[in-house]
């Protein structure tokens, strides 16, 4: 899954099928999830461990069995701890094809006028086990998979509004959506100039605030102070690079924003509880 741009732009699945499926575990190199966006939905379900997880400027802290609902546009992300997760990426538009009975409850969702909760009723209940079949048959891919998953995701949807698990006309408040805003544009510059030097006062200036009240909103935000976000965001590159190039530690460390290896090793080990080259020999 990719999480290293703060955007997503790139078509989850097919077009005739835009659904895409990714089980994560630690030994993937996208095991944490920096903070991003994108067009489609998601559906998270923790299969083992801890997920911490934000969502819009609201935290989850999540366990085994549940299960999450992300609709597009929505600001995410978190840490996992000693987790096995799975993630389900999907347009909504894809249950508007040719089902003209359902086209206005999903017109509302997909505008927002129906803003469905984050945190759906887990494992033991009925949305648990259409959604355990739903993420079985992505996982699987029988004979016929895709009638399964496309039933699924129907069901899903008619069991959210008939137990009312959303709000109606939840239009965000303009200053919650002003800051969602002014996040999103830091993150968009850090996507763009991490391999750079980036001081405090330029990612201060991108949000329009004066250093002091920026780490204080940023920390809020995203539960982490700038140069804690910063060296997170730049071990995750590295975490890629390590897992699917064949440059050198010290090559990675550069092309990461690093100018000292000695520092990049030590703030690789912070983050994943190995040295760099450790992490190398684990994914063989």
């Amino acid at each position: 899954m990719k999480y290293l741009d703060y955007q997503e732009h790139r078509k989850q699945g097919t077009f005739n099928f835009p659904i895409a499926f990714y089980h994560v575990e630690r030994t993937h190199p996208r095991y944490h999830m920096p903070y991003h966006w994108h067009t489609e939905c998601e559906i998270i379900q923790i299969i083992r461990g801890n997920f911490s997880l934000t969502i819009d400027e609201k935290n989850y802290q999540l366990k085994e069995g549940d299960i999450v609902f992300i609709q597009d546009g929505m600001l995410h992300g978190g840490s996992p701890e000693n987790c096995v997760y799975e993630c389900l990426v999907f347009d909504m538009k894809l249950l508007l094809k040719d089902h003209h009975i359902c086209s206005k409850q999903v017109e509302a969702i997909i505008s927002h006028d129906l803003q469905i909760f984050n945190l759906l009723p887990g494992e033991g209940s009925p949305i648990g086990a259409v959604t355990k079949e739903l993420f079985a048959a992505m996982r699987e891919k029988f004979t016929g998979y895709e009638f399964a998953v496309q039933g699924s995701l129907y069901l899903l949807v008619g069991l959210i509004l008939r137990d009312g698990l959303y709000t109606a006309d939840a239009s965000p408040q303009k200053h919650a959506l002003f800051r969602l805003k002014q996040l999103k544009q830091v993150l968009r510059y850090i996507a763009e100039h991490y391999k750079e030097e980036i001081t405090l006062e330029a990612l201060a200036s991108v949000a329009g605030m004066n250093p002091k009240y920026f780490c204080r909103f940023f920390r809020q935000m995203t539960q982490k102070t700038p140069v804690e976000y910063l060296n997170y965001y730049r071990i995750e590159c590295a975490r890629e690079q390590l897992s699917t190039t064949s440059c050198t530690v010290t090559e990675i460390a550069f092309n990461c924003g690093f100018n000292d290896v000695s520092y990049f090793i030590k703030i690789f080990r912070k983050y994943m509880g190995m040295t760099p080259g450790q992490f190398v020999r684990q994914q063989y």
